[in-house]
């Protein structure tokens, strides 16, 4: 899925080219390493670094006689590398190359997504700042609970970015391992210091232990860290989404100059973007759910998960890369409506503030029971007559000979209720300049 959002480093990483250049880097590294301890000439190793080339065209051409895409690949090298050629691949198995290759492209990509997560925590943090006192009332169930602001809805975003980022570079080291231990990773051919050696070249740890292949568990907590990280757009993407409804009007993603949301309708601004990463975050959690099946296999080795990774890896960082592009491309456009915010608060007619009533009326003597009882009869009635929730209480001879008049507008102070707001801020960004 490449598209006008996804870097085009990325699409570069996933392409069969670069592929095959990172199998012939472990070639070469292989060739170089064995060259220098004595297993192959060095004249060999030479040729091989110098003269091994590739044309992908013609590794598809004689892949589609010999039905092996490892077999196509060192034909077409030797074909450029002449005599020497008889030392290319020496003492490997098909494995040995393309799960070493595979731990170099999943680094590459990796390091793009977590710039791609810098660059949406950054943004976040320039909109949490700007909000950072923007009162909002705060929903659970859907249903108004009690006034938060925007700024914290946003800081909350922000940490849970930094929680995907530390996922990410703990799967990356998970799956930084190379492997040349053979068919059944018993080094019959090759010694482990060979192995050990050209994992240092490529900058990979060797796997301490290894059947024909890297263990899959390495690549299902990789997906399983990119899952995590789509769902947390999802989530963020379906907060917008819900401001955005026509009844609650609070933010809605950016919409540009001659954008149209609907072929019938002209008046239609559709959170189109926020339904897109909704929905694609589904893609990224079913490939976890596949990469999560690749984990078992056959003995030593079967190839059912090496069909399925030629999916679910690339698409799985692609499609990554693209919600998070987008998405920090709606952060940073996002159009917020603190009048209508206020407006919403103040549409329950205070009722949101009957904690801090309860509170009050338990901290001068009475039992939690009563006061909850007082608090609920009077919210219940502001409910359904319409009627403002402080003006039941200032009436209501049960509650006033407990709290005065200046107490109970105290209760109502906005202020008071998002005094704390700074502490959670100095918690969250600690040390974090904005960018």
């Amino acid at each position: 899925m490449i598209s006008r959002y996804t870097h085009p480093e990325m699409g570069r990483i996933w392409s069969d080219q670069h592929k095959y250049e990172t199998w012939l880097a472990v070639e070469i590294a292989a060739a170089e390493v064995m060259a220098e301890r004595g297993v192959i000439p060095a004249g060999a190793a030479r040729d091989i670094r110098e003269r091994g080339a590739f044309d992908a065209r013609r590794i598809d051409e004689i892949e589609s006689t010999v039905q092996h895409d490892v077999i196509a690949f060192t034909t077409v090298v030797a074909e450029h590398v002449g005599p020497s050629a008889r030392w290319l691949h020496y003492g490997l198995t098909s494995s040995d190359v393309i799960d070493t290759a595979l731990a170099l492209q999943m680094r590459e990509a990796c390091d793009l997504i977590l710039a791609d997560l810098a660059a949406l925590a950054g943004a976040i943090h320039v909109r949490a700042e700007e909000h950072r006192r923007t009162p909002v009332i705060g929903r659970t169930h859907g249903v108004h609970a009690e006034p938060t602001t925007f700024g914290l809805k946003l800081a909350l975003w922000f940490a849970e970015v930094g929680r995907d980022i530390d996922r990410i570079e703990r799967a990356r080291r998970t799956i930084a391992v190379g492997k040349l231990s053979g068919a059944v990773g018993t080094f019959a051919h090759l010694d482990p210091a060979i192995e050990e050696a050209v994992c240092r070249r490529l900058g990979l740890e060797p796997d301490p232990v290894s059947s024909q292949v890297v263990q899959r568990d390495r690549h299902a907590e990789l997906l399983a860290a990119l899952a995590i990280a789509a769902a947390s757009l999802e989530k963020f993407a379906l907060e917008i989404r819900g401001l955005q409804q026509t009844e609650i009007g609070e933010v809605e993603e950016p919409f540009g100059r001659g954008q149209k949301g609907s072929s019938a309708m002209p008046h239609k601004r559709n959170p189109i973007g926020c339904e897109q990463i909704t929905g694609l975050a589904r893609l990224v959690r079913a490939n976890a759910a596949a990469a999560f099946e690749n984990v078992a296999l056959w003995h030593e080795r079967d190839i059912s998960h090496s069909s399925v990774e030629r999916v679910i890896l690339p698409d799985s960082f692609i499609v990554l890369d693209h919600m998070l592009r987008r998405f920090t491309r709606i952060v940073r456009g996002m159009v917020v409506h603190p009048d209508r915010m206020l407006e919403n608060l103040r549409r329950s007619r205070g009722v949101v503030f009957s904690g801090t009533v309860l509170l009050e009326l338990a901290a001068k003597g009475l039992s939690r029971e009563r006061a909850y009882e007082i608090v609920q009869r009077n919210a219940m009635r502001s409910f359904e007559e319409r009627l403002e929730f402080k003006d039941l209480l200032l009436q209501d001879p049960h509650l006033r000979g407990v709290l005065s008049a200046d107490e109970i507008e105290r209760a109502f102070d906005l202020k008071l209720q998002l005094r704390n707001v700074d502490r959670v801020f100095d918690r969250v960004f600690q040390g974090v300049p904005v960018s």
